[in-house]
C-alpha cells in the first residue's frame, strides 16, 4: 500500500520482521472489514496479496474459502472505494485458475476452468476487480503469478516445492512428492514477482491481467535434481499417491506481460535456487 510515498504492509503478524523494519507496519485480521478501511485510509494503490488458503484446504472447505478470500476481498474493495483508492494490483494464481488447459504455454485469453476451489476463488476475485473497475472507475491489474519461490517463503505449511524441498533437505530429511514426480510446473523467483508489480502499478495500457511466470516448464524430479545441484547433496525422496488438485503441466505464456509492461524474468532457475537457500541457511542458523 502506498501513502504519500510510503509503503505500508499490512497482516497477523510478522514472520520476519527484520524484512519489514523500514516499512510502515500496521497489523490487522484480512477477515475485519473495519480493519481494512484503516489500512487502505489515504492509500493511493493497494497491492492485495492475500490468500487464506491453498489448493489444497479449499477444496476441503470450500465455504471457508470462499468466506475468507472472497468475502474479505468484497470487504476490501468497499473500502477500497470508500477511501477513494486509485488502483489495485491483485496476485491472482496462473498455476490453478486456468484448469487443464489444451493450450501450453497459456496465455491470458485461454478459458478459465479450474479444478480447485482456490482456483474458482481467484476467478470470482477477478471478476469483481473488473466489476468495481467499470462501476466505481478503480482501477484494477491482475498478474497471474504462476509458482513463486525465494526467500521469506514460509516451508511452515508445506506450501511451494522450492521452500518445502529445501527446509527438509538441509535439515537432512525426505522431501515428499505426490505423484511420480513428472507434474510440470512453471516456477518464478520473487524478485521478477516484485518488479512485475512494481510495473502494473504505473502501467497504462489497454491489457488488465497478465500472466507472470519464466516461461519454462520444469517437472518434480527436475526441481529435486536441481536443489541436489545446488546443496551438493543427495536427496531421499518419498512418494504419495498423486492428488486430483494437481495439474499434470502448466506453463505460461508470459509475451503479454513483455509486450506492455515491459517485464521478463531475470534470475534463472539455479541462481534462484542458490539464493534461497543460502537464505534458507542462514534462517537454520540462527
Amino acid at each position: 500500500m502506498d501513502k504519500v510515498g510510503e509503503l505500508s504492509a499490512f497482516g497477523r503478524s510478522k514472520s520476519y520482521p527484520d524484512a519489514l523494519k523500514d516499512i510502515h507496519w500496521i497489523s490487522g485480521d484480512f477477515t475485519n472489514p473495519s480493519s481494512l478501511a484503516t489500512a487502505v485510509a489515504g492509500c493511493d494503490t493497494v497491492f492485495h496479496l492475500v490468500t487464506a488458503t491453498t489448493p489444497v484446504s479449499s477444496n476441503m472447505d470450500k465455504i471457508g474459502d470462499v468466506q475468507s478470500n472472497v468475502v474479505s476481498t468484497l470487504h476490501l474493495l468497499e473500502a477500497c472505494r470508500e477511501k477513494q483508492v486509485r488502483r489495485i494490483i491483485f496476485i491472482s494464481s496462473g498455476g490453478t485458475i486456468y484448469g487443464m488447459p489444451e493450450q501450453i504455454p497459456t496465455s491470458e485469453n485461454t478459458p478459465l476452468n479450474p479444478i480447485t476451489a482456490y482456483g474458482i476463488s481467484k476467478m470470482a476475485i477477478e471478476k469483481y476487480l473488473t466489476l468495481y473497475e467499470y462501476l466505481y472507475g478503480i482501477e484494477c491489474r491482475v498478474l497471474r503469478v504462476a509458482n513463486p519461490y525465494g526467500p521469506y517463503q514460509s516451508a511452515v505449511r508445506n506450501q511451494g516445492v522450492v521452500a518445502a524441498f529445501l527446509a527438509r533437505a538441509l535439515e537432512g530429511k525426505p522431501v515428499e512428492i505426490w505423484g511420480n514426480g513428472s507434474i510440470i510446473r512453471d516456477y518464478i523467483y520473487v524478485n521478477d514477482v516484485v518488479e512485475a508489480l512494481e510495473l502494473a502499478a504505473v502501467h497504462n495500457g489497454p491489457s488488465r491481467t497478465f500472466n507472470i511466470g519464466s516461461g519454462q516448464g520444469h517437472s518434480i524430479h527436475e526441481i529435486v535434481k536441481a536443489i541436489e545441484k545446488v546443496l551438493e547433496l543427495s536427496i531421499e525422496v518419498q512418494q504419495f499417491d498423486g492428488r486430483k488438485v494437481d495439474v499434470p503441466v502448466s506453463i505460461l505464456d508470459i509475451s503479454l506481460a513483455a509486450n506492455e509492461l515491459l517485464w521478463r524474468p531475470r534470475t534463472s532457475l539455479l541462481n534462484g535456487l542458490t539464493q534461497t537457500s543460502n537464505w534458507m541457511r542462514e534462517i537454520i542458523r540462527r
